[in-house]
This record gives structure tokens, sequence and C-alpha cells, in this order.
């Protein structure tokens, strides 16, 4: 974005009084021609400016003709430039003055309302001040050879003995020089510039990675470079024996300074780095194809790992010392630096390094493995010409974080975008501030969240209102009170939040995963508040119609998104409730889409948007009729039950002798099958007991589809308490054609051998079952003759063993052995072993079976 572009659009009382002696129709015709030029950058009188601002006069009024030619008002402008022409040709640096002034009262206008310049204009200013640096510094490099190639100063040069201390000559030689230091930190600052641009762009900012403008000024300036330093060469017997190894000792301090800082990581390695994986990173030479000299065996470029230690080591000896030991044992860690001729680079491409092994260094106080940076080492020695010296090129990675288990990356991630966000141009590595601006770190978080989302839409003032209530623990100060607070590394990830298991980042993280995989499409479109308090949302929809809700980020677990909305109470009165928060795996298997329009009690987005206008574009289409298989098709649905429903149900026709079990609802399909139709299938080998089905209570309402499962009250501890929540259950849609053979009415106490959702079967689904054999029914008989309940493929023992086994029995009382194993069986009833059954429920066992000694 040009300055021209929001000057254009600001009202023109703002500016009036900055065009009095340049006519303010002029300037919207020059528009942004005008600030890319180096109005700001001439100054002074001497012959260089002079001749670079009559240049710039005549390029000027050219552009103002061509532009007058396009307008209406014509013969008025063409009239304007005429007298532009003849008030500043004979004093274009008065020209100067007066468009630089108009364009310091633009800047400053600016920067009032909006508080910074645009991005765009900063670097355009930065270009037009090398490019008038070079200008000059080339201008300098002629003025020189004309002095020494006028008879002035081929008199001077036979006279030298005879000649004052400080000739002109020396005097031109010493400005040349300084202005060649201004440029090479111009150059440095420059790639300084772009360093630290890579670096952010780690966070997910902009980054222009394209090095080929840099490397195009790097060159340009070493070759103004050999041209200056040819002429002291030549003049060296007129500078003298003191001035001349000074000036030379300058020289090659700006010839290092440029051939090191030139060798860059072009690809940066993985900045979360996991051993015995693979990655890829490059290194260029920016001032390779200019003065690498040609070698029969080409240079190789080594990568080490090194700690921060190490790392500080080498900053601290501008790169001139060699690594002594590696850190850690890198494979395929040598390879060529090669340069091509047509693309005009110089580069080593490491493509399958891989870190075998990492030797951990002794770290302070209470820092752990996830906050021990590392980097890596780039490393060559070449040749350059024309002059065959010899350089030691050395350049280091960004910090790496260096793990072993994937359960390291998230507290990896906090160090890598905490050091990103908030360390310094050429810092000592890798050093990085223990505390920071509130303000700044709401501008990380938001650059990560539409990074890692790839969303355009980021996050707002409410939402940096709830991070900071979060992560200051602090539910009393206003926004204005956190905005000038600053917030510790120890606080983003180190500190557990109150109340929570996790820290701030950890939360954080987690919903960057779940918003990037399961709800990009509804943040981009505005659906998901997201980042409000529970007590917040109440606040908000205490007042709205039942019905409304709204989405928020679960504030309790890591990775969840939950709904609240409004309901009316028995006593009429409007109350909040909010479902159980739903995981990225709950999303997989129905969006949200989809749950929110299975929910017919959700009627308006927060805060009057109808559900299926705001969510209408994100509902699947559902199928119905039979598929091209012949089958015909299923479909998953949602339903709510609120609690006070569950605990009502819970009481009603429960068996006096048992306590009613919880009902746990799951995201599965399960058939049910009538009781009636399982009795005479059942009723010979199982004998009614409580590992058998049972009569379904009637306090569960009848002809729902609620898909769930029967859990011991011994096992419903280890479930999460849905009190606050409402519970979520997944159902067959009742308006597609069933199975004539199924009923989908009761819930079937779940068996612990089925499949779960994600477990693969070894059973064929999709084809035809073969059909058993009836069973026989078996006839009672004497319990001498032939016992009721026998395991198949066992033999009944004879009368008089089973006649001293009731004996036995009778005297010593219960049997407290193990209990009876039959052998298993292939069935699709659960086995005896020990892992089918819970804590608590009853086995195949003698002692437990009904009717039975």
């Amino acid at each position: 974005m040009s300055l021209w572009s929001i000057v254009s659009h600001m009202p023109p009382e703002e500016f009036s009084g900055l065009f009095a002696e340049f006519p303010r129709s002029l300037r919207c015709l020059l528009a942004d021609w005008l600030e890319n030029q180096p109005w700001e950058f001439i100054n002074g009188s001497d012959t260089f400016c002079t001749s670079v601002a009559g240049a710039m006069l005549s390029a000027m009024l050219e552009k103002l003709r061509g532009a007058a030619g396009s307008d209406g008002q014509q013969c008025q402008i063409l009239q304007q430039v005429s007298g532009i022409e003849n008030t500043y040709r004979r004093d274009p640096l008065r020209l100067v003055a007066v468009l630089k002034a108009i364009l310091e009262g633009e800047k400053a206008a600016v920067m009032k309302r909006d508080r910074h310049l645009p991005l765009s204009f900063h670097r355009r200013q930065e270009e037009l001040k090398f490019s008038l640096g070079l200008q000059r510094l080339q201008h300098r490099v002629r003025e020189i050879q004309a002095l020494r190639d006028s008879p002035t100063a081929s008199l001077q040069l036979k006279t030298a003995e005879a000649k004052p201390p400080e000739s002109e000559l020396p005097t031109l030689i010493l400005e040349a020089v300084k202005e060649l230091e201004a440029a090479k930190q111009q150059v440095l600052k420059r790639i300084q510039i772009w360093k630290r641009q890579q670096q952010l762009a780690g966070n997910g900012a902009v980054f222009e990675e394209n090095l080929a403008p840099l490397q195009k000024r790097c060159e340009s300036l070493v070759e103004v470079y050999f041209q200056l330093h040819q002429q002291v060469m030549v003049a060296s017997a007129e500078l003298g024996a003191e001035l001349l190894p000074r000036l030379l000792e300058r020289f090659n301090e700006v010839l290092s300074s440029l051939v090191k800082s030139s060798f860059l990581v072009e690809k940066q390695p993985p900045q979360v780095l996991k051993t015995q994986t693979k990655f890829q990173a490059g290194v260029r030479f920016l001032l390779g194809p200019q003065l690498l000299k040609a070698s029969a065996k080409p240079y190789m470029v080594r990568a080490d790992m090194v700690t921060e230690k190490q790392a500080r080591e080498l900053a601290l000896s501008a790169y001139s010392n060699a690594l002594s030991e590696s850190t850690g044992e890198i494979m395929h860690n040598v390879v060529a630096l090669e340069t091509n001729p047509t693309s005009g680079t110089c580069c080593a491409n490491f493509k399958n390094v891989l870190l075998k092994k990492i030797k951990r260094c002794e770290r302070k106080g209470s820092e752990s493995v996830t906050e021990e940076k590392c980097a890596v080492l780039f490393s060559t020695t070449a040749a350059l010409s024309p002059s065959n010296l010899s350089v030691h090129l050395q350049v280091l990675s960004l910090p790496i974080v260096v793990i072993v288990h994937g359960n390291q990356d998230n507290n990896a991630k906090a160090t890598v975008l905490w050091d990103n966000a908030f360390s310094e141009i050429d810092r000592v590595p890798f050093v990085v501030a223990e505390r920071v601006p509130w303000e700044k770190m709401c501008d990380t978080l938001n650059l990560k969240f539409m990074a890692e989302v790839q969303t355009t839409k980021g996050l707002l003032k409410e939402h940096y209102f709830f991070l900071a209530q979060k992560i200051f623990n602090d539910h009393s100060a206003s926004p204005e009170d956190f905005q000038s607070r600053s917030v510790s590394w120890a606080q983003f990830n180190k500190e557990i939040l109150p109340g929570r298991g996790f820290t701030f980042w950890q939360w954080f993280d987690g919903v960057l995963d779940l918003t990037k995989r399961c709800l990009k499409s509804y943040w981009s479109d505005r659906l998901i508040i997201g980042f409000i308090s529970k007590q917040y949302v109440c606040k908000l929809l205490s007042t709205e119609p039942d019905g409304t809700f709204l989405l928020r980020f679960s504030d309790s677990e890591i990775g969840g998104v939950t709904i609240a909305h409004v309901i009316r109470g028995k006593d009429g009165s409007s109350q909040v409730e909010n479902i159980q928060p739903f995981s990225a795996k709950d999303l997989s298997i129905r969006s949200l889409g989809d749950r929110i329009r299975d929910l017919g009690q959700l009627r308006n987005l927060y805060p009057n948007t109808p559900k299926d206008q705001a969510f209408g574009s994100h509902y699947n289409k559902e199928q119905t009729g039979k598929d091209g298989r012949g089958y015909v098709s299923t479909a998953i649905k949602m339903t709510v039950e609120s609690e006070r429903n569950q605990q009502a149900q819970s009481t009603v026709g429960a068996p006096p002798e048992a306590p009613q079990a919880q009902m746990l609802s799951l995201p599965m399909l399960q058939p049910e099958l009538h009781p009636e139709s399982l009795s005479s299938v059942l009723g010979p080998i199982c004998p009614p007991g409580p590992f058998c089905p049972q009569p379904i209570p009637t306090g569960y309402p009848a002809g729902e589809s609620n898909i769930g499962m029967m859990v011991p009250d011994s096992l419903g501890s280890s479930f999460p308490s849905p009190s606050p929540m409402l519970s979520p259950s997944l159902v067959m849609d009742p308006a597609l054609p069933r199975c004539p053979d199924l009923a989908f009415r009761n819930p079937v106490p779940f068996m612990p051998n089925q499949y779960m959702p994600g477990e693969a079967s070894s059973e064929p689904r999709d084809e035809e079952m073969p059909e058993l054999p009836p069973f026989t029914p078996m006839v009672d008989a004497p319990l001498q003759s032939s016992p009721r309940w026998m395991p198949p493929n066992m033999d009944p023992l004879p009368s008089s063993e089973f006649e001293q086994f009731l004996q036995e029995m009778s005297l010593e009382g219960p049997v407290l052995g193990p209990p009876f194993t039959p052998p298993l069986q292939r069935s699709g009833y659960p086995g005896p072993s020990a892992s089918c059954w819970g804590p608590g429920e009853s086995r195949w066992d003698d002692s437990v079976r009904p009717g039975h000694v």
C-alpha cells in the first residue's frame, strides 16, 4: 500500500497549508510517483545533488505533461507545468525542498490518524536511500578518476614531494571510503531485516523469500568496491605510507563483512525437530556467483548441531573460530556448494538429513528439555577471486528444540513461538525477554491463529479481553487495564491455570488444532464467538428467547467446542445450558453443522440469525433410499437429553434389588432385538442372570432411538460427570426405512466384545452371514442324570462323583476357589476372560448362577 492511497481518501482540508508553492492538482496527477523518488535523501548542494535534482525535475515535467494529455483541463494543467518549469529550472534544489515538505506533511497526517505508515512505504524508502547512496558512490569514483586523469593531477603526481600535506585526491578518497562503509551498513541491515522476517514467518507472518533483490544489491556494492579499491591502489604513492595501510584495512573489513553476511540459510530446518526424523535445509551464498573462484573439487558445506552455549561462543568470535565438537549426530550432513549459471545462484541443498541422536547439555534452574534451544551450524571454506583469498563461512539456523517423543511437541512449539516473536535483531544467541507487553502477545497470538487456521478473520478485541482474563486469572480488570500489563514466559507455558490441568498455551494450541481441522469455515464465516467465558455467555443469553444459541470454545477442556442455548425451565424462567463439548474426533463422526441441524431446540444463532440461514451452507446432504449396491441408506443423528430428564428416567421402573445403572451415550449404532425373540435362543443355554440381557425398565421413553451403553456404578466415577452439561447421543434416523426384522426401541446393554467406533472388525460387515441351525430345546431332567447347565463339549461327571461333590459342598459351604471357566467357543457372546468384564460385574460362575447348586 502506498502513502498516496491513504492520503487521497483523507479530507483535503488537512493538507491545505502544504500547497502554497506547488498546486494540489499537480500533486493529485503525480499520485504515488512522487513518493517513489528520493526527494528526502537529497541533502546538500554539491554537484551530485544538483545533477540528481535537475534530472528529477525533468522526469516530473514529462510525467505531468503525459498526464495532462488525458485530462479535461489540459490547458490549465499545461500552464501550471510551465510555471513550475520556469520557477525551478534554475534552482532544482528548491523544488526538492518544497516536495520534501509536502511528503513530510502527508506522513505526519497519516501517523496522527493511524499511528503507523504502510510497511511497503518503509521498504520503498529504504530502497531509494540505498540506490541514491550507490549512485553517489559511483559519482565519487568518477570524480577520483577525472581528477587523476586531469593535467593538473598529473603535474601534482610529478611534484608529489613538494605538494601540501592534504591534497584534493586523498580527501575525495576518504569521503568515498566513508560512503562505501555507509552503503555496507545499509546492506548488512537489510540482511538482518530479511533474517528477522524469516524468523517471524515461523509464527505465520508474511515473508518475501525472494533473495534476488538482496543479491543484486550485494553484487552492485561489491562491484563499486573493486572500482574504488583499484583507484586507491593506483594512487598509493600520493596517499603516503601512513594513510594507505589504514585505507586498505578498512577495505578488507568492508569486503569481509559483506562476504560473511551474504552466507545465509535460505531454507530453515524445522524448529521443532524430532530425532530419527529426516528433514531438509538449504544455504545460499549471495556473492558466490561473483566471487567464488573456480575449483577442481567442489566446495563442501557441513551441517553440525550446536548448543546455545556453543552458538553464543561462535557469535562472540564473529564466526571466526571453528566448531570443536558437535552436540548431536547428524547423518548425510555434507553437501556440495554448487553454482547455477542459469539462475545465477550459489546454493547447497540438504535433502535427506537425519538427526540420529542429541547430547543434552546441563539445564539451568527449572528449565525442561522442551526449553532447551539448539541450532544447526552450516560451515564451509572457500577461495575468493581475484585475490585468491581463503575465507571460512559459517551461519547458524534459527533456534531449534529437539524432541524425542510426540508428546513433547506442544511445549516445544511454545518455546519456538516465544523466541520467534520476541527476540531482537542481531542478538546474542539465543537471548530473549522473560516478560513482554500484553499488547505484543495479542499480536503474536492473532498472527499464529490466522496462519494455523489459514483464515483472514483474526481475533477481535473481545477475544483479547477473554484471553487476558484467562492468562492473568483476573476477572475484575477492564480491557484498558490489561493493555499496560506484561505477561511472563511462566504465565504463558509453565504455570498451570487455576483449577485446570494445563497451561495457557496448551489450551490455546488445542483450540488452534480443533479450529484448523474441523471449524475453519465456521470461524471464517464468523459463526463461532469462541473465546468467551461461560459466565459471560449466561449474561448474554439470559434475556434472549428460547432456542437462541452460540458456539464457544470449552474453557475446561483442551480442544473442545460447545453449544450454549436458552431453554425454558419448569418454573417458566429462562435457563442457559451447555452441551458437552465436541472434540475433533466427535466432529469427524458428524460435523458441527449437521449436529446443529439435528437439535430442534436450537432456533436462532445469537443474536437473532435463524440457524438454517447461518449454517445452511455447512449442512451435508443426507442420503435416502438405497445406494448403488442395493443397501438401504442409514444416517447418524444427535439428540440431547437434559440432566433432569436422565435423573427422572433413572428412578422410574428400576428393579428393587439392583440400582439403576448409569447411561453413557456413545457415538455408535447397535441394532436391538426383541426380548421375546431372544428367549427361545438364550433360554436353553443362558438362564436369567446378571450377565444376560434383562427386560429394560419402563422408565426409558418408548420409541426413542438413543444409543447408549449400560455402565455399572463402580465404573461411573471414571467418566466425567454430566452435571453441568447436556449429554449428546447419536441415534439412527427414525425417518429412514428399516429392516422389518429389527426394531430400534429400547437400549440394549452394552456387550464388552462389541466393536467401538474406530476399531477394526475381523468379521466381514457387508456380506450375508450364514444362518445358524436352531438350538434344540433341552428338557429338564433329574440333576444326577443330566445337569441343566453344562459347557459345550464337556462330558457330565459320573453319578457317583457328582454325589460326592454335592456332599462336599454341603459340608464345606460355598466354593471359594476360582470360578468355573468353560472352554472358548466361536460365538457372538462375550467370553469369560477377565478382560471382558468390568469391576463388579458377574462372571460365568456356578456360585452365582440362579437355580443351580
